[in-house]
């Protein structure tokens, strides 16, 4: 089903979809996007070797949401921390034959640390600084299947987080991000241990706002399934 899923979305991503009218935005996410330049200038390095603007991580545009916000993600694509693709392609949820890591340089430009699956889509929130002017929080450990099957997680400024697919191991149930306090900028990138430079692939991803003051919004992919049904629905009503 997830595989399914993931194709789905794809479709809607290569036929042009968007929802812009419904909070959403799709994001291009390169392999050498390198979350510890995440709001840093250009000529900013990091991780043995990477430079800004080249390496920077992509910003989330087009999206209005604030603190307490909750956020959804879909992504389409793969990437490899290999030059050329010498370590097999991966999707969003990183490559499962290599395992976790985390950040060689540990924390840098005042983004913390993570332990997160290789070549996995990662997010980080920040403010309107520039981060290095921060204190580092604590880093997180998404090194087990267990501690990326969360329904929700609530990240802080400066702390990078396992997004992946965007839904949970039973790959049906979509998982919500909260926006934190003071978050003005969302970046997203993928992970390496050190040197995105020679990374390649991409990855593209729909970001979705989700209202908390109502009914939350289905997923896009529920929603063409329940246009699906209705129309197969009226579709018998007419026939009998």
């Amino acid at each position: 089903m997830r595989k399914f899923q993931r194709v789905a979305f794809g479709a809607l991503l290569l036929c042009g979809f968007a929802a812009q009218a419904n909070g959403s935005s799709i994001i291009s996410v390169p392999g050498t996007a390198d979350p510890w330049l995440a709001g840093m200038p250009n000529g900013s390095t990091a991780s043995s070797g990477d430079v800004a603007p080249g390496q920077s991580p992509s910003e989330v545009t087009g999206l209005v949401y604030g603190p307490g916000s909750l956020l959804t993600f879909v992504s389409v694509g793969t990437t490899d921390h290999c030059d050329g693709g010498a370590c097999g392609l991966a999707g969003a949820e990183g490559d499962p034959g290599e395992g976790v890591t985390g950040h060689s340089a540990g924390a840098q430009n005042g983004i913390a640390n993570v332990i997160s699956p290789i070549d996995a889509l990662i997010g980080v929130f920040l403010g309107p600084g520039q981060p290095d002017s921060n204190p580092v929080p604590a880093g997180l450990d998404f090194s087990t299947l267990a501690s990326r099957d969360f329904a929700s997680l609530s990240p802080i400024l400066q702390q990078p987080f396992f997004i992946g697919d965007g839904l949970r191991n039973d790959g049906l149930t979509t998982q919500t991000f909260l926006v934190p306090t003071g978050a003005t900028r969302l970046f997203l990138g993928t992970m390496d241990g050190f040197g995105w430079f020679n990374n390649v692939g991409s990855l593209r991803v729909i970001v979705d706002t989700v209202e908390t003051t109502a009914v939350p919004e289905p997923a896009t992919l529920t929603l063409l399934g329940l246009g699906l049904s209705a129309g197969a629905v009226r579709a018998r009503r007419r026939r009998s």
